[in-house]
Formats: C-alpha cells, sequence, structure tokens
C-alpha cells in the first residue's frame, strides 16, 4: 500500500515525547513488511540537518513552501520536509521558542503544515505519487481531514490520538486568520466551548480514529479521561480502535544498547550489575548494593505523577531506603522541587534537569526499578523500555499501563507472571505502599524472586509486529472501501 504518515515530529530527526519514537518506529516496521509508507513532518532546521541523503524539490508551483527530501536515519524510509521558512526556521523545539512558552503563531505553523500535507495527500506537489491511505497524528494535523473534506481525490484518513490531553485549541476568531469556513464553526465540527479545536478537526472529520492503547480506548469515551471530548468519542465508537504502541527493540533492547556501560539479556544479568555501578558514579550517588536504586525518565508535569513521586520518595530518601535517579524537565516548580530533593539528599538523590537520551537509556538500565506514577497514560513506552531492561516498572494501572505490566501481588508471583507493580489511586500513600513492596521483595534473601520478576518482563515482546500488522489491517479495510 502507498501509505502517507504525517507527524509533527520522528526521532532521530525532532523528538520531544512518545509521538517521536511512534512516528519513526511504525513507518520503519510498515516498511519492513513491504508497504511504500513515506513521512512528512515540517522542515524544523534540526529535522533537515539530521535528514539522510537529503535533497529538494520544489513542490506545488508558486506555492510558499518547497519539499526536502531524503530518508529517516538508519530505514529505508523515505521522508519528505516541508520546507516553509517562515513558520519552521527558527530556533526552539516543534512548539516552543528557547525561553520554554508556545510560539504564538503554533495554530498559523500547523495550519500551514496541514495545508502542505494536503497537497501531498493530492498528489499536488509534483511528486508523482498519490497515497491511497493518510495517517494523521495528533492535533497538528488535526486539520489536515478538514481540508481535504468533500474532495473527490482525498484519501481515506486514519487519526491517532496519541495524547487527549493536548488538542490544540485556539481562541475561537484564529479561524479567520486561517481561512476555515464558517459552516464549520459549531460544537459538531471546530468549536469547542468557544475555542478552535485542531483535535476535533481529526476526530469528526477522519475516517478512521486509532488511539495507542486498548484500556485508553475505553478510558477516553467517558468524561474525565475524555477532557471533554468523551461525547464526540462516544459517537464514533465504532470508528474507534486501541492498538498499543510498540517497542523498536533496535533501539532499546540491553543486549545491544550502544549507550550502556555493558550489554546483559535475561539468559546473562551481570551487565545490568556494572551498569548500576555506572549509573552511581556518573550521578555521584553512593556505591550501594544493598537498596534499590529507583529511576525515572520523563517530563515533569502533574499527568506524569511527579509530585506524587517527589513526596513518595522523600521519606524513603531520608530513611536511607533506596536511591533516587531522575532525569526530565517540564513545568518549574517540578524542576525546583526535584533539584531540592537532591540537594537535601546528596549521595542519595540525582536529578538531572534536561532532556538526555544516553542518561534516559543508562538510567533504564542502571536503575533496579523505575517510577511511573502518571495519572494518566495513554500507552506509555519507558514502562515497556523497562520491562526490556530487566528493570520493574512501578506503575499506577490506568491506560496502556494496565495492558503492559502485570502487578507482582502473591498469586502473579506464585504463578511465574509477575513483571512489575501497579496501584490505584493515583495518591502518594498508594505509591508509597507500592514502593515498600518493591522494597520488601528486592530485600528478600538470595533475590530469587526479584530475578524471576526481572526475566518476566525482559522476554515480554511489545516490538511492533503484532500492532504494525493491526494497522495494516485497518488501513486494508478502509482503502478497500474507499
Amino acid at each position: 500500500m502507498r501509505i502517507l504518515f504525517a507527524s509533527s515530529e520522528a526521532y532521530p530527526l525532532v523528538k520531544t515525547g512518545g509521538l517521536g519514537d511512534v512516528s519513526s518506529s511504525l513507518p520503519a516496521a510498515l516498511k519492513r513488511r513491504r508497504q511504500d509508507v513515506r513521512l512528512v513532518l515540517p522542515a524544523y532546521p534540526r529535522a533537515a540537518s539530521r535528514l539522510a541523503d537529503p535533497t529538494r524539490l520544489p513542490g506545488p508551483a508558486d506555492a510558499p513552501w518547497s519539499l526536502i527530501q531524503g530518508y529517516l536515519p538508519g530505514t529505508s524510509v523515505m521522508v519528505y520536509l516541508v520546507d516553509w521558512p517562515m513558520y519552521f526556521e527558527r530556533d526552539g523545539d516543534p512548539y516552543r521558542a528557547t525561553d520554554g512558552s508556545d510560539w504564538p503563531d503554533n495554530p498559523q505553523r500547523f495550519a500551514a503544515f496541514g495545508r502542505a500535507v494536503a497537497s501531498l495527500a493530492l498528489n499536488e506537489a509534483g511528486l508523482d505519487w498519490a497515497p491511497q491511505l493518510l495517517h494523521l497524528n495528533d492535533w497538528q494535523t488535526g486539520l489536515v481531514p478538514v481540508f481535504l473534506r468533500g474532495h473527490p481525490r482525498r484519501p481515506p484518513t486514519v487519526f491517532t490520538i496519541h495524547n487527549l490531553a493536548y488538542q490544540g485549541l485556539f481562541p475561537g476568531p484564529v479561524r479567520h486568520t486561517l481561512g476555515l469556513p464558517e459552516d464549520l464553526w459549531h460544537m459538531e465540527a471546530l468549536e469547542f466551548h468557544g475555542q478552535l479545536s485542531f483535535m476535533k478537526g481529526g476526530l469528526v472529520f477522519s475516517d478512521r480514529i486509532t488511539t495507542v492503547s486498548p484500556t485508553y480506548a475505553r478510558e477516553i469515551q467517558a468524561p474525565g479521561a475524555g477532557m471533554g471530548l468523551d461525547g464526540v468519542l462516544r459517537a464514533r465508537a465504532a470508528d474507534l480502535h486501541g492498538i498499543l504502541n510498540g517497542v523498536d527493540y533496535r533501539e532499546w533492547n540491553p543486549e545491544r544498547d550502544g549507550y550502556l556501560e555493558a550489554h546483559y539479556s535475561a539468559e546473562e544479568l551481570s551487565g545490568k550489575t556494572l551498569n548500576r555501578v555506572a549509573l552511581q558514579r556518573d550521578l555521584q550517588l553512593s556505591p550501594r548494593d544493598d537498596i534499590p536504586l529507583l529511576g525515572h525518565v520523563g517530563r515533569m508535569v502533574e499527568q506524569k505523577g511527579i509530585d506524587l513521586l517527589l513526596e513518595a520518595c522523600a521519606s524513603l530518601l531520608a530513611e536511607g531506603r533506596m536511591q533516587l535517579a531522575l532525569v526530565g524537565s517540564g513545568e518549574r516548580r517540578f524542576e525546583d522541587a526535584a533539584r531540592g530533593l537532591a540537594a537535601t539528599y546528596p549521595g542519595k538523590c540525582s536529578a538531572v534537569i534536561a532532556y538526555n537520551e544516553t542518561l534516559a537509556h543508562r538510567i533504564e538500565a542502571g536503575s533496579d526499578a523505575f517510577l511511573m506514577p502518571s495519572r494518566f497514560e495513554p500507552c506509555g513506552m519507558n514502562q515497556m523500555y523497562s520491562l526490556r531492561y530487566g528493570t520493574p516498572p512501578i506503575v499506577h494501572a490506568t491506560g496502556g499501563l494496565v495492558d503492559t505490566v502485570i502487578d507482582a501481588n502473591p498469586a502473579t508471583l506464585a504463578d511465574g507472571t509477575a513483571t512489575g507493580f501497579s496501584f490505584v489511586p493515583a495518591s502518594v500513600s498508594a505509591l508509597t505502599d507500592a514502593i515498600e513492596r518493591v522494597l520488601a521483595l528486592f530485600g528478600e534473601a538470595g533475590q530469587e524472586r526479584w530475578r524471576q520478576v526481572m526475566r518476566n518482563g525482559m522476554v515480554r515482546d511489545f516490538g511492533w509486529n503484532q500492532s504494525s500488522a493491526a494497522y495494516l489491517d485497518l488501513y486494508r479495510g478502509l482503502a478497500g472501501r474507499a
């Protein structure tokens, strides 16, 4: 099939979170299934500098944008970067300036990107290539099916929700600057409580909707997790599919991960100890092996439960019962609290306030357990990385965390299926109880049951093979009816 996959980020060209991982690994998995999948994203300077074998294409005649064609590094996936300098040739990340503030023209930027994607979808960009299926991702692509609405040659569209909390909401009058038809300004189209919603464009006007885990697909049809869009999603329940994200084990595999101090496997775990020693050395933590080192990598925002984590760990650090390694960035209040915890407990706690790919891998390998107390989590990637790295995850039982982690309770420890630790509700006390269970199991003489939980997680397969097959089935059924 000819598939055009549109996203605002894709690793290693540009990445701010899980969307970047999925937008590279899913197209690569589809390519391995011999599909003609091509990826389109904006030509941010960083993305253009990292593209493999770049060449410039003119794009549509008289258009204010052109294309840079190349390949996703390390793959045979063709990439088109939409080179529209006034919108994308700037410092900062895809959505924010260097001072951390959102670009004030984000609606114009991603509406422009949406128009370019629509042009490619209709074979109007001089490529002599028309996709049979258009796969769109998150609010940044939400206007694409709006621009294609009613066009006789439009391909069928799949729209994936990666996180419903980020909806692309802008003041209602912005619609006038974007040239959107006024007949779309009502609650069953683009209007959301007086605001313009890019996300609703994708939900209302795409042919199929997917999200990134089966449990999250159920959760978002109810108030709360539905973030005000649960009614829209219930109305489209027949077209909504939950397909679990996969892991790219070429990037995340302790047997050959280039970021690690030593490699290891479920059969030979000795290298994990060496990674632990190296992580303690690098982060200036005391070289202890009698207490667990807990790791956390993630955005420091309320969704991720970072406030629960910091409060729950403070007393345990004070008692000297665990060590903690944090890496991430986000809201200033949480960054400051993490720095404060590290300053209060030197040798016991480290906080690196930055996005650091190298350290993310080294924390997965060097930690004994991984903290992921998200209040909600559409899929989550780090818990699946943690499982493969023999680092049992400690998770709030929500979304994709439910679908991937088997709680270590008496029954699952007895039957040998436990892979991690889960808790409800999303509270400090429930998280503390889960960590206490980790401390107890880790502290057992001989650690036989602890190593069994490690190995159980390491042999679980959350690669893209099954998930890419599910997407391909969805594509074929939709294109066959187009």
